[in-house]
């Protein structure tokens, strides 16, 4: 089983930064593509970046510029650094990732608890 820890949440101003972690543990052989996505009340859950295992990158038009994901292969770690934070980034953000448990299964996406992130004067 492959589990999705995330930290870093809580109550920020607008204009200030927050950093995410997602740590993934468990059964793992390889991890292809991690991102995170965000849920704001009566919204859908929306994509806010990927980054593949080669380290290409993709962000929503809604953080370019202001988030940046990054990951360490030898941890099986992602991290999204969010900066000039403002109120409509307040959501439930979510840690994905696609992993191959074992050397010949399919790799199967898994998803983390979630981490509440609210910015607030």
């Amino acid at each position: 089983q492959v589990q999705l820890d995330e930290s870093g949440g809580g109550l920020v101003q607008p204009g200030e930064s927050l950093r995410l972690s997602c740590a993934a543990s468990g059964s793992i052989f390889s991890i292809n593509a991690m991102g995170w996505y965000r849920q704001a009340p009566g919204k859908e859950r929306e994509l806010v970046a990927t980054i593949h295992s080669g380290s290409s990158t993709n962000y929503a038009d809604s953080v370019k510029g202001r988030f940046t994901i990054s990951r360490d292969n030898a941890k099986n770690t992602m991290y999204l650094q969010m900066n000039s934070l403002k109120p409509e980034d307040t959501a439930v953000y979510y840690c994905n990732a696609v992993v191959r448990p074992q050397a010949l299964s399919p790799y199967r996406s898994y998803w983390g608890q979630g981490t509440q992130v609210t910015v607030s004067s």
